[in-house]
């Protein structure tokens, strides 16, 4: 039987932040709300561009939950309420981070953000889904190229002939 007493709680100002560190969360939320009310709220619509919905609803309705579930976290946080620490994850904890994927993914990110407007949606989404699929472990060389390009293709059609957002079509402007 263990008689040990336990330590006793840090005391103090980052005592308190620590065991409240959702707040931060709360905190992101809030900004983030305010943000996209303010980006709403500062939208030029041409009375002709209005339809029965306008141009501001989605972004008045997101940014006024995200206050709304800010302040609701925030209350909760400090009537004692605390998140469930990694309960339901299938994460191992004690293995490091890797570093390699993150950074692959990042770079294929922001190559397809770097090349959407010289080489067009079609070729930039056909690297960026085999670049993902290559970084995430996939080291099937004949076929992921093939499925990224359908799956490039199948979205630039998607959005750009039935959703109507165009997309930059790139040197195969002409061919699709």
């Amino acid at each position: 039987m263990d008689t040990s007493k336990p330590p006793a709680p840090p005391a103090g100002r980052a005592a308190w932040l620590r065991e409240h560190s959702e707040l931060g969360v709360s905190v992101l939320l809030f900004g983030i709300g305010v943000l996209v009310l303010t980006d709403a709220l500062t939208l030029h619509v041409e009375i002709a561009q209005r339809g029965p919905v306008g141009p501001t609803t989605v972004p008045v309705v997101v940014g006024g939950a995200l206050l709304l579930v800010a302040v609701l976290l925030a209350v909760d946080v400090l009537r004692g309420g605390r998140g469930e620490a990694e309960g339901g994850e299938d994460i191992d904890l004690s293995e490091p981070a890797d570093w390699r994927t993150v950074l692959l993914l990042a770079g294929v990110f922001l190559g397809n953000a770097a090349l959407i407007g010289p080489l067009g949606f079609p070729i930039s989404g056909a690297l960026l889904f085999w670049g993902s699929a290559y970084a995430l472990g996939s080291r099937h060389h004949s076929r992921d190229p093939l499925i990224a390009a359908g799956l490039a293709l199948f979205t630039y059609f998607v959005f750009n002939n039935l959703l109507g957002v165009p997309l930059p079509g790139g040197p195969l402007m002409g061919v699709l």
